[in-house]
């Protein structure tokens, strides 16, 4: 990590910045990180899925949804510690053993999808998080959670970013808005451990990425901060137009790659 250069120990950037990935991503990357953080920890939910769609567009297909991943625990990791006290440790529970399921089954396919069918997939899941009705669901009692953690993680697997699946169980409880924060934060934070160890026992080689990862996760954490600071602030109407049209037009792009690519 570290290098001389004229008697002098000097950090080697080149750890922070995979080979044969060009800087300009990288630093598209760190900055988007700390934005949709921020995001979903001033609205609770749309971080995640901004992420995996820009990450869609510049990295390699093989590498997106693990290395989605681990940035996104960070994430989660930070905004559950900020908002530690409005955890529910019951839902929290039931949610681990359905998505401790849905990482298991969902990683033995997940890794066998070509690249172009992945995109298309993120693609039309992104539009279906903006534009689609998302699932009425009646949970009442926790442990229907673990419903939630199964279908979250089995997609998740896939698409990277499936936030408004747990929401959605989620969203039954009546909970103030710091507690489905919280709440969303620290069931997807399993969700994604879970994930990252499925991928990492079918032979993900994360080494290569953990630089770039490192300052994501870095620039993340400074986003929740920031996020947490504008929650209840933030014009919800005016957000969620914004929203809207920029992840349209991600997923848009997403769809002209890999079509462009199937055609080919």
């Amino acid at each position: 990590m570290f290098s001389s250069f004229h008697g002098c120990t000097c950090l080697d950037l080149s750890f922070f910045f995979p080979a044969d990935f060009p800087l300009s991503y990288s630093m598209l990357l760190i900055g988007m990180s700390f934005i949709t953080s921020g995001m979903t920890a001033a609205v609770g939910l749309g971080g995640g899925v901004t992420l995996i769609a820009i990450m869609a567009s510049v990295m390699p297909a093989a590498a997106l949804v693990p290395v989605h991943g681990v940035v996104q625990l960070g994430s989660n990791a930070g905004r559950a510690l900020v908002h530690f006290r409005h955890i529910d440790w019951g839902i929290l529970a039931w949610y681990c053993l359905g998505a401790l399921l849905g990482a298991a089954l969902g990683g033995s396919i997940a890794v066998n999808v070509p690249a172009p069918y992945l995109r298309l997939g993120i693609a039309a899941f992104v539009l279906w998080v903006v534009w689609g009705r998302k699932p009425k669901v009646d949970a009442r009692h926790k442990f229907a959670m673990g419903i939630g953690g199964f279908i979250a993680t089995l997609l998740s697997m896939f698409f990277g970013a499936s936030g408004p699946v747990g929401a959605a169980f989620l969203s039954t409880f009546n909970m103030s808005r710091h507690g489905f924060v919280a709440n969303q934060a620290v069931t997807t934070l399993f969700m994604h451990i879970f994930k990252i160890a499925a991928f990492g026992l079918l032979g993900f080689a994360f080494a290569p990425w953990l630089g770039l990862i490192l300052l994501m996760t870095v620039s993340g954490f400074l986003g929740t901060l920031v996020g947490s600071q504008l929650l209840g602030k933030m014009n919800e109407a005016t957000f969620k137009k914004g929203f809207k049209i920029v992840m349209t037009l991600l997923a848009l792009n997403l769809l002209w790659q890999a079509l462009s690519d199937i055609l080919a």
